[in-house]
């Protein structure tokens, strides 16, 4: 049975700094690095055929990390599509083409847009707006914040690339790791777990735990372990 992996990213920098993200493209911090660590070790059994992240860093290296821990003796590949670097990254050696695990970068997996919110501190911004307008604006289904995306923006975006991409790899039996942020896997574990959209409010994503599904029947089980 084919195996899927989320994993959130690792804390970020502004994470620690209780900032609104968004797109702003901002690293690990030393203790997201740590948890992904952790969460390598976690999967480090798990041989996997492909590997999905955003475009931003903070998954990319969460990814990165994690997989230097797994004990296959497949090498993680970037893979790159456009310009030179589609020619120029092209492996001539078909072994070393065989042991390659791809990884794919994908804007579709990106954490929700925060808009005008992006670099505000989330307590001056409480204190601006009022605690109820921020609850709304961070954990409503359709409330969006200002020139921003709100979750179900976010997941008319994540669902039909995790239907044409993922789900047909795991379909093929294949072993995915999608790598990405707490509302982008948000919107698709609402997909799987077919959660109402009152449920999902109430979901929270980890940084750095690995959640287990298993493909069963075409069907998604969540599970315990791989």
């Amino acid at each position: 049975m084919a195996t899927l992996i989320l994993l959130r990213h690792g804390q970020s920098v502004w994470n620690k700094k209780n900032v609104f993200t968004g797109w702003v493209d901002v690293p690990l911090s030393l203790e997201g690095i740590t948890e992904a660590i952790n969460a390598g070790k976690i999967i480090a059994d798990i041989e996997f055929d492909v590997v999905y992240t955003s475009v931003q860093i903070r998954a990319i290296e969460t990814a990165m990390i994690a997989l230097a821990e797994n004990k296959s003796e497949k090498t993680p590949a970037v893979i790159h599509n456009e310009g030179k670097m589609a020619d120029w990254t092209t492996i001539y050696s078909e072994s070393m083409n065989q042991s390659i695990i791809p990884v794919y970068r994908d804007w579709h997996l990106n954490e929700r847009y925060y808009g005008e919110l992006q670099g505000k501190n989330k307590a001056e911004t409480a204190s601006l707006y009022g605690n109820e307008q921020v609850h709304q604006w961070r954990r409503s289904y359709d409330i969006a914040p200002p020139e921003g995306e709100c979750l179900k923006d976010t997941a008319e975006r994540t669902i039909p690339f995790f239907e044409e991409n993922i789900l047909s790899k795991l379909q093929e039996g294949k072993n995915v790791l999608v790598s990405a942020h707490g509302n982008s896997l948000r919107s698709i574990v609402m997909f799987i777990e077919k959660l109402t959209q009152e449920e999902v409010l109430n979901l929270e994503i980890p940084t750095g735990v690995p959640i287990f599904y298993k493909l069963k029947d075409n069907k998604l089980v969540k599970t315990n372990n791989a």
